[in-house]
């Protein structure tokens, strides 16, 4: 499926197990998309957000610029990582230029980069 997305999108992506039988959609944010190969950054998105540990953060409809996500949910920064956007279902919505910003923090605190 060929879906334009870019950076601050949040979609819905297919990962398959590692015995390539079974899959579950699972969103993510598009954090970063200008790597080789057809891949980006992303961070992974979970609706469980009863216990939040120190680098995770609700996604609040005031973060997003466009779209909704069907549940309340929580960004989960420790847990980021390289995605095919062969696997992309579909987009849900696009966060704001601050919400990104604010993320970033979050990201950089966590992994100790520059912002």
């Amino acid at each position: 499926m060929d879906i334009d997305i870019k950076q601050f999108d949040i979609v819905l992506c297919k990962f398959y197990f590692s015995d390539i039988k079974k899959s579950k959609n699972r969103p993510v944010l598009v954090f970063k998309d200008n790597l080789p190969y057809d891949d980006f950054v992303a961070i992974p998105i979970s609706s469980k957000i009863d216990k939040l540990h120190e680098d995770e953060v609700i996604l609040s409809i005031d973060d997003l610029s466009d779209g909704v996500l069907p549940k309340t949910s929580k960004l989960m920064v420790r847990k980021t990582f390289i995605v095919s956007k062969e696997v992309v279902l579909k987009k849900y919505a696009t966060i704001s230029q601050n919400s990104y910003i604010k993320y970033h923090k979050i990201f950089c605190n966590y992994f100790g980069c520059e912002i």
